[in-house]
């Protein structure tokens, strides 16, 4: 397949111009529609990347033979019924994230994508960016050691979404970015969640996730749309080093720090001596060069290259289910106030982001 691939963009909201400006800029795709139910803004969305054909029919978009893959960029709860017709009338599908509304109707979604040979890929954007793929590497190179903890905050002012609380909103970056650069993805064993709604919003406006992690470690993510400060800063700590990544710094997005704890002074300690064993390293930090490029440019290359080379993108179906199924069991964890709901995961095959 030497062609480039015809696609329709679904949505021209928020995320819909930002994917129908880097297909038009791309060599692999041919922007073929931009379908909107608000046709004139749908209008403005072509005319700002150079022309397209659009409509408001999503039929004609998938009745068209032509057409051979779509991207969703739709509120999550229109996500499952837009994948799964797609799916059906054979298009590969790209979904803004989460994967769908809830873990039920995403594990259909992968289900039906599977049984019609079909690449289901979502668009967990933050994973292509040059820092994150670069944490990635480093972590399965072993340069951190074991892993410890994780530990993420992502909070701005001014963003409350009308149709999902905090946890929805901002949490999927942080555990599609936790599930991408762990070895065996993102394994918790169970979720705790806390929200505060202090505005009356009738949605948690704050929250914070804490999940141990299979092997000991704990990952936590703090949420908010309500700090006069933003904030993208992930921390994750081994035995050997401890990785730091800050989003928002463009001088030293990503750095190594030799300080730490010797673990393994702790572990050959018994019982009675283990405070006294606890040694505390010191040391440098070291800057991680990482080239700087838009990281949507980099999803759509990865959908196109899935399908030509029939397999599975970095970002897959399975790759939002495991997400989904952290946000499930958060939103479970809110409903008995707190209480930690346990999890299940199968693990990545080893090299294969499944």
């Amino acid at each position: 397949m030497s062609r480039r691939l015809n696609i329709a963009v679904i949505g021209a909201g928020y995320w819909g111009p930002q994917l129908a400006r880097n297909l038009r800029a791309s060599r692999e795709w041919n922007l073929a529609a931009i379908c909107d139910v608000d046709i004139d803004r749908a209008r403005r969305v072509a005319d700002a990347v150079g022309g397209a054909p659009v409509t408001a029919e999503i039929e004609s978009v998938l009745a068209d033979p032509l057409i051979d893959a779509i991207a969703i960029a739709t509120p999550a709860a229109a996500h499952h019924a837009i994948a799964m017709a797609a799916l059906d009338a054979g298009k590969h599908v790209m979904v803004e994230k989460p994967l769908a509304d809830t873990q039920k109707r995403g594990t259909e979604m992968v289900r039906r994508a599977s049984e019609r040979g079909l690449v289901l890929m979502v668009d967990h954007t933050q994973c292509y960016t040059p820092a994150v793929m670069k944490m990635r590497e480093l972590i399965a190179g072993g340069e951190l050691g074991d892993i410890l903890f994780v530990d993420s905050v992502r909070i701005n002012f001014g963003l409350t979404q009308p149709d999902v609380d905090v946890f929805w909103d901002l949490a999927p970056h942080e555990l599609s970015i936790m599930d991408f650069i762990l070895p065996d993805g993102l394994q918790a064993t169970s979720v705790a969640a806390h929200g505060s709604d202090p505005m009356n919003t009738g949605k948690s406006c704050i929250g914070h996730l804490t999940m141990p992690l299979d092997g000991g470690a704990m990952a936590h993510v703090h949420v908010n749309w309500l700090s006069p400060t933003r904030t993208r800063r992930m921390v994750i700590g081994g035995t050997r080093h401890t990785l730091v990544w800050d989003d928002l710094d463009p001088q030293q997005r990503l750095s190594v720090y030799d300080p730490g704890v010797d673990v393994s002074s702790i572990s050959r300690a018994t019982a009675q001596d283990r405070r006294a064993a606890t040694s505390f390293r010191i040391g440098g930090i070291r800057a991680q060069a990482v080239e700087e490029r838009e990281a949507l440019g980099t999803v759509v290359s990865e959908f196109a290259a899935a399908i030509r080379e029939k397999r599975t993108p970095r970002t897959s179906g399975a790759a939002g289910l495991r997400v989904l199924s952290i946000l499930d069991a958060a939103a479970g964890s809110l409903a008995a106030y707190g209480v930690p709901q346990p999890l299940r995961h199968a693990r990545r095959s080893a090299g294969v982001a499944a």
